[in-house]
């Protein structure tokens, strides 16, 4: 059963403004507590509570929540809350094999000369990615890491694939981040998005192909949870 959040267990959420809706705003600080492992699997979160720490109403709290339920982040749990939903090891092997299966050859025939531009258009987004692992910004590394597959995969034209490895995305959190990111361990796999563009800019298939294997495997690393 789901433990109920004790005092001691409030959590450190930004203020929220009106720049945006407020529903995205609460999805936003959510999805950032997910992923800095703040809000952690098992525990059920009342709306109402969170709301109370936000210092807004119960709606756009529960509509935030409601979105992260789409995405596979939280269940819903009658008349409790939320729940934050836990991947199993083997849920986490299954989702990295579908990368690797999509996102391998996918890449790897993206690979030519011609299409230098197109790469180096994706660089400043690689350099955000290694910027936040640097700095240790989790939320902005999620982000540019995800515009960053996601802006390369399209280059394919294939829109059905690039919302299925999305989705993927959306549904595995990146256990263990923090403690790599204190580490110092998450710059290497942030330099490997401007080492792929180099590869693919090259026209280097195969190359491509193994760092693009690599990485995902490194993710899946990332993914393994702390002991």
């Amino acid at each position: 059963m789901g433990m109920a959040p004790s005092a001691q267990d409030r959590l450190d959420l930004p203020a929220v403004g009106e720049r945006q809706s407020l529903r995205e705003q609460v999805a936003h600080a959510l999805r950032a507590a997910l992923i800095t492992g703040e809000m952690r699997p098992g525990v059920i979160y009342s709306a109402p509570v969170l709301a109370a720490q936000f210092g807004v109403s119960a709606t756009p709290v529960r509509e935030a929540m409601l979105d992260l339920a789409k995405e596979g982040l939280v269940e819903a749990v009658r008349n409790k809350g939320f729940r934050v939903t836990e991947l199993s090891e083997r849920d986490l092997d299954e989702i990295t094999e579908i990368r690797r299966l999509i996102e391998v050859p996918t890449v790897a025939r993206l690979a030519d000369v011609d299409r230098a531009e197109s790469f180096e258009a994706l660089r400043p987004v690689a350099q955000e990615i290694v910027d936040a692992a640097e700095r240790g910004d989790l939320l902005a590394y999620v982000d540019a890491d995800i515009r960053f597959h996601v802006d390369l995969l399209t280059l394919a034209g294939n829109t059905h694939l690039v919302d299925v490895v999305r989705d993927l995305r959306k549904r595995a959190r990146l256990y263990g981040l923090s403690a790599l990111s204190a580490r110092g361990a998450l710059v290497g796999s942030a330099r490997e998005h401007l080492q792929l563009l180099d590869l693919l800019a090259a026209g280097d298939t195969q190359g491509s192909e193994q760092l693009m294997s690599e990485h995902i495997r490194h993710v899946r690393g990332i993914w393994a949870k702390p002991d």
